[in-house]
């Protein structure tokens, strides 16, 4: 596939009677791991992405046929249908002829297999409600309806189940509602969990009026195929460059103006069936249709902490380090168990061990262990298949492993913000590398870190110099902080045992 088959001023290419419907779908992921997301892209759907100027995104295409296999990729955050691209869009400087561009842009884009990809992709997220559903409802799992119909168990003993689990792990009790994902807004360190680049990108979840709400979400309620539905929508324009003459406020209102009167749709801001993108990057303008109405990132966390890192950024520092299977892999400030938990469910031929020195993130780590294994029961089969993670409650300056004996460390380290302090850092990342560099497998071994805290870092790291050599750094925005990801490699010396660090 050339350059992810999207030259300016083209779609994707008509589907012809017969022929397989094509989609060219954007996703956007952790700024910095791009060229990590689109490495599985290739490994997992054979096709070749092209990077954004605008980082953060991908484009690649794939068959419409694919989708689910697209959702189940772990290295983006949402995705979406591409409608058109266009490389050097040129804008008016006067606003009303810039504006005025837009609004008659929606009538030439070829919107005719976008949104039957769309509809493809909603028909798929409603088999997955429905199959929710009947597991919240049956207290038998389907594979046991299937073979004999006979019941596992009552949703009292499923409940048990799930609290052994949680004081098998930890040695503690579960929080109360285990099963309920934590509402959106919920603070996480340094925002990780509403993480924007920070140019401008206002919401505009735009400013159409609100239609009567009469409707049900998504089609649910829809009574046959044939019936007519109006469907309803809202446009978000994301623009970044100084350029343009226009906000994103005022480009989402009058470009959904356009759609609004070119589908006979009827807009609502907060319970619309298809959201219409609009990405403005300078002279790139990106006309698409989400296909995430949750972003993928909160796939395995139910307990969230002040420092729950995405999924999506936890999976890029772990494919950084590129572990082989019987690697032991150690997180030894897990915070909610964000890394060990993705490393486990994607590298389950290795070794994952959690630990944190807050008993508070140990039983929340061991509650998403829980939930994660009851999911998995759930999908999978009536038997539980379990995941290779252990979760400790340890100090951090003084872990309980053999010398010598991890082959790889990834953590995400405290930034000062939220948890610490930048001068608490001082002492503690030196006092960390040393450890590390002790646990570490000399030679062998490697480790990836993120940080905020980029001065101390550098400052510690140049002090143990003789256990850790630098490698690759990835510069990341992490909910608007500049971060970033440092892959150590560690050297034959010995580690010292001495605690003097400056």
């Amino acid at each position: 596939m050339a350059d992810a088959g999207v030259e300016a001023g083209q779609g994707p290419a008509p589907a012809e009677e017969g022929a397989e419907l094509a989609a060219v779908i954007g996703a956007t992921v952790p700024t910095g791991f791009e060229q990590t997301a689109a490495e599985e892209v290739q490994e997992k759907l054979g096709s070749a992405s092209r990077i954004s100027k605008d980082r953060g995104k991908i484009y690649f295409e794939v068959p419409a046929q694919s989708l689910p296999q697209v959702h189940r990729l772990r290295s983006v955050d949402n995705l979406f249908v591409v409608v058109q691209e266009f490389r050097d869009y040129q804008f008016k400087e006067n606003k009303e002829d810039a504006l005025k561009d837009l609004e008659d842009l929606v009538k030439k884009l070829p919107w005719t297999d976008p949104m039957k990809v769309w509809e493809l992709n909603n028909s798929l997220k409603k088999k997955k409600t429905k199959r929710k559903k009947h597991h919240l409802q049956s207290t038998a799992s389907r594979e046991k309806l299937n073979s004999d119909g006979g019941e596992e168990g009552t949703g009292q003993q499923e409940a048990s189940k799930q609290e052994d689990c949680a004081q098998n792990a930890a040695g503690v009790e579960p929080a109360a509602g285990q099963d309920t994902e934590e509402p959106q807004g919920v603070a996480s360190r340094n925002g990780e969990e509403e993480e924007e680049e920070d140019n401008e990108q206002s919401d505009a979840k735009e400013e159409l009026q609100a239609g009567s709400g009469s409707e049900t979400k998504g089609g649910e309620g829809k009574t046959g195929e044939g019936d007519a539905k109006v469907l309803k929508f809202r446009v978000t324009c994301n623009r970044a460059g100084d350029k343009h003459s226009f906000t994103s406020n005022e480009a989402a209102r009058d470009f959904g103006g356009a759609v609004q009167e070119h589908f006979q749709w009827k807009a609502d801001m907060t319970n619309f069936d298809v959201e219409v993108l609009l990405n403005i990057h300078n002279n790139e303008v990106v006309v698409g249709i989400a296909l995430t109405e949750e972003s993928l990132h909160r796939r395995n966390i139910t307990h969230f902490g002040p420092t729950t890192l995405r999924s999506t950024l936890a999976y890029g520092m772990l494919r950084l380090c590129d572990p082989q299977p019987t690697d032991i892999i150690v997180d030894p400030m897990c915070g909610t168990g964000a890394i060990p938990i993705e490393g486990a469910t994607e590298w389950p031929s290795c070794y994952h061990i959690a630990g944190d020195n807050n008993p508070q993130a140990v039983k929340r780590t061991a509650n998403n262990i829980c939930s994660l294994l009851k999911k998995n029961e759930n999908k999978e089969s009536s038997t539980s298949q379990g995941i290779p993670l252990d979760i400790i409650q340890w100090d951090i300056c003084n872990l309980p492993l053999r010398t010598g004996s991890v082959d790889i460390i990834v953590s995400d380290m405290p930034f000062g913000k939220r948890i610490g302090s930048k001068k608490k850092n001082w002492d503690l990342y030196p006092a960390c590398l040393m450890e590390m560099g002790r646990i570490c497998t000399p030679g062998t071994g490697r480790a990836v870190l993120l940080t905020q805290d980029k001065k101390c870092f550098a400052k510690a790291l140049s002090r143990m110099g003789h256990i850790w050599r630098r490698g690759q750094t990835v510069w990341v925005n992490v909910g608007g902080l500049h971060a970033a990801v440092y892959l150590l490699k560690r050297t034959w010396e010995r580690a010292e045992e001495k605690r003097s660090f400056w």
